[in-house]
């Protein structure tokens, strides 16, 4: 007898089951194509998704030095599977150069040398991201810096590593004086050869920039198209209709340094060359690569340009960590912020001074209008003190310096505005010595409240590295005299004793 076959009932816990792993399945698919596509938009300004797809994966806020470019993730992640290597080449890409100018006394080649393996126990010195990991907000201290503040005693403990001057610092206090990477205003034989140089120099000067006598010696420079001959107003390029519509800035344009030196209106605005398409608005800082390619790559390493450099949209004001004036956060930062559009400012106090006050607004920037700095500066724009011994904001925060070109040397302002702003001792041999002496510039920048208000009055802290490498080279003056002397007094009782035991003649 066939026992009927009654259709089975179905289980529910299993139907759940099977729901759960199309959501699971659904919900991986989904985050793997957000991720996919978040990598590869790359932060465009034509890919409105890119921003909202990378903030959700960011794992924390990036440090104050890289919060501008965190969502070009490609600018580090080039490979999102590399790990530490492909992070390392990350950071040496952008800070190699300034690493290799630097002085550095703790370069990775002096780790892989085998005499330093036991230090590597520490503290991995040859990784960047040891001491400047990113995306640790609670632990990010200035300069990115995520190693706590004592970390020097890894390596520097011991009466060794800690000369007697020392006893009494603390080991977090090390950086007050010292910059890992770059020592070279604190260095003992330039703090010795500065030790007695007078608080103001007998000629406080800037440097004197070059840019026009480089381009002429520049077998680079395209002279087909900008002459060195003034463009007279019957000879601008520019559209009829288009100069009648900006009369105003038009004009404007032929009264510049650019226009004197053969600059036409479409060097600009078809930067592409002859024949190319008339752009209103020129792209930045593009249009001004063919002459000014070192200040160009200058602005990408700073703050003001380094979003651009990573492709992503110009930085904004409102984007900021900084207090900003509330009526410059709709703008954008790019080559024209500073110089202007058609006037190419590059005047001591319109560039170098209103152009910086029109978005910065912390009190060291406000206490400036007013300060000794600031007097000096009007002084030189009246007319009424030589050229190079005003001093504005880009004096110190962009400072001059020597480039090497096809055409020679010659004196360029350096656009790179971080490259001077931390440790303090980074601004003192290229900013603060072409006016003052080593020992006022550092007790000046060592004062907390007196860069507050801007360097308003003297300083009235002493820094103490001089007068520390004062006192050790008398120390070590002493222990030579009294061990030459030891030597002297020995030879002459030796002498003495081999006289007494000769024999008689």
């Amino acid at each position: 007898m066939v026992t009927p076959q009654h259709p089975v009932a179905p289980d529910p816990a299993r139907r759940r089951r099977r729901v759960l792993w199309a959501w699971w399945a659904a919900l991986t698919l989904g985050l793997a194509t957000y991720a996919a596509l978040a990598f590869a938009l790359r932060g465009r300004a034509d890919a409105p998704l890119a921003t909202p797809l990378r903030l959700a994966l960011l794992p924390g806020a990036t440090s104050h030095a890289h919060h501008q470019i965190e969502l070009a993730c490609n600018a580090c992640h080039s490979d999102a599977f590399g790990g530490g290597p492909v992070l390392q080449q990350a950071c040496t890409g952008c800070h190699a150069k300034a690493l290799d100018a630097a002085d550095d006394k703790h370069p990775a080649r002096k780790f892989e040398d085998p005499r330093n393996a036991f230090r590597l126990e520490k503290i991995d010195a040859l990784q960047c991201v040891t001491c400047h990991a990113e995306h640790r907000p609670a632990a990010t201290r200035a300069m990115a810096v995520t190693q706590p503040a004592d970390f020097c005693v890894h390596c520097h403990a011991g009466p060794d590593e800690m000369p007697p001057s020392h006893d009494g610092y603390a080991f977090d206090g090390c950086t007050a004086c010292h910059n890992y990477h770059d020592n070279r205003a604190l260095y003992e034989d330039y703090l010795l050869r500065h030790a007695q140089a007078p608080a103001v120099a007998p000629t406080p000067r800037v440097a004197e920039r070059a840019l026009l006598e480089a381009l002429q010696m520049s077998a680079d420079y395209p002279q087909d198209r900008y002459p060195f001959e003034a463009v007279p107003a019957a000879k601008a390029d520019a559209p009829v209709a288009w100069a009648r519509q900006h009369g105003k800035a038009h004009a404007a344009a032929l009264d510049t340094s650019h226009a004197r030196a053969g600059v036409n209106c479409s060097a600009c605005h078809q930067a592409g060359g002859p024949g190319t398409p008339w752009q209103e608005k020129p792209p930045q800082p593009r249009a001004c690569l063919t002459c000014h390619a070192d200040e160009v790559k200058g602005f990408g390493r700073g703050h003001h340009g380094m979003r651009a450099a990573a492709g992503l949209p110009a930085m904004s004001v409102a984007a900021s960590r900084l207090p900003m004036r509330d009526a410059a956060a709709g703008r954008t930062l790019q080559c024209t912020s500073c110089h202007g559009a058609h006037g190419f400012e590059t005047g001591l106090l319109q560039a170098g001074v209103q152009a910086c006050l029109a978005c910065h607004d912390d009190g060291h920037s406000r206490a400036y209008e007013g300060s000794p700095h600031h007097r000096l500066a009007e002084r030189e724009a009246r007319g009424d003190a030589p050229a190079g011994s005003g001093v504005t904001c880009a004096t110190c925060h962009l400072p001059r310096e020597r480039i090497d070109t096809d055409a020679g040397t010659r004196t360029a302002v350096k656009h790179d505005n971080s490259a001077t702003m931390r440790p303090f001792s980074k601004m003192v041999r290229p900013v603060c010595q072409q006016c003052h002496g080593l020992g006022f510039a550092l007790d000046a920048l060592s004062d907390s409240a007196l860069v507050a208000r801007n360097f308003a009055s003297a300083p009235a802290t002493p820094h103490k590295s001089i007068e520390i490498a004062l006192a050790k080279s008398a120390e070590v003056a002493a222990r030579r005299a009294a061990a030459k002397a030891a030597a002297a007094a020995a030879e002459s009782a030796g002498a003495l004793n081999s006289a007494a035991s000769a024999p008689p003649r």
